[in-house]
């Protein structure tokens, strides 16, 4: 009988998670699953209850949280893999505030769905990525995206927010507006060119939503072995406010400000200026110079409603 390990963040989604619980064993129990809910005490906490998982024969390590839990869960699971762990699958309750990974992976966003999902127990193979620099010279993994420039400092500015959902993100990128408008001179080191100008934002992607609603690679695919880029120009502030509905949709690269790149490495050098820099919302730095971003393709398996194999 498949076994599931439930990493629960009790306090994703200011609380909400912590208040799912209930709803999960509920719906859980109606498929006579195996199960066990542990919860986070602290930052990785997560990604190390997800190596213990693997170690002690948890078939399915499920990230019951949002985008912060599940990065610590894909690291912790990619980690084991470093050392030989043998393939255990991962799951997802989008039990977040963004959920923006569990957006760009086919993961249902209401509980029931999720949990009826995990009881069906199809996966697919995704790709991952992989970021060395700032803070983490021997590098992090990553489900979702980089984001550089623009989109970091919103992403930092809505962490500190006591708003939920879209609108933290919103609000943020409307004051992010009004700091963060000197596009620094970037260099660009892609597969088969190199791309030097000034970039208001650079963003990495696997999946293709960023900040609870901003489609920042609607065309990404999650195994096909390459980053979707979407790169900001530099441009004014009335430019920026135009601009920023068309994510909503993604269509922003109708506007003559944005273009997007493919490439499974992206090496990126400040000329001028700094490098603001998040990865699935966690912090790789606030005023670095240099990194590196590469796929790992088809590393882990995700159950998700497009699916190759069953558990």
């Amino acid at each position: 009988m498949t076994r599931y390990r439930i990493i629960t963040n009790p306090i994703a989604g200011k609380g909400r998670a912590l208040t799912q619980i209930p709803l999960i064993e509920e719906e859980l129990n109606k498929y006579n699953l195996d199960y066990e809910i542990v919860l986070t005490r602290y930052p990785w906490h997560a990604a190390e209850l997800a190596q213990e998982a693997i170690s002690e024969g948890w078939d399915v390590v499920v990230a019951a949280g949002g985008d912060g839990t599940a990065n610590e869960v894909l690291n912790g699971l990619m980690l084991a893999r470093e050392y030989g762990a043998n393939h255990t699958c991962m799951g997802l309750l989008p039990i977040g505030r963004g959920n923006d990974f569990g957006f760009s992976m086919g993961i249902p966003a209401d509980t029931p769905s999720a949990c009826r999902l995990l009881a069906q127990g199809k996966y697919r193979l995704i790709d991952v990525g992989h970021i060395r620099g700032g803070l983490y010279p021997n590098g992090r993994y990553f489900g979702n995206g980089v984001g550089i420039g623009f989109d970091a400092v919103v992403g930092f500015i809505a962490a500190k927010s006591r708003l939920t959902g879209f609108l933290t993100y919103l609000v943020a990128a409307l004051k992010t507006i009004a700091l963060y408008y000197n596009a620094p001179k970037i260099e660009l080191k892609l597969d088969d060119k190199t791309i030097t100008d000034n970039f208001l934002m650079v963003s990495i992607m696997n999946g293709r939503r960023m900040g609870g609603g901003f489609m920042m690679a609607p065309n990404s695919e999650k195994d096909d072995g390459k980053f979707d880029l979407c790169l900001a120009y530099q441009m004014n502030r009335a430019q920026m406010l135009r601009t920023i509905p068309t994510f909503f949709n993604g269509t922003q690269y109708s506007q003559k400000n944005i273009g997007g790149e493919n490439s499974s490495l992206v090496e990126i050098r400040a000329i001028e200026g700094y490098l603001p820099v998040h990865a699935d919302g966690e912090t790789i730095c606030t005023e670095g110079d240099e990194l590196s971003v590469k796929i790992v393709s088809r590393q882990i398996a995700l159950i998700c409603e497009y699916p190759e194999e069953a558990v």
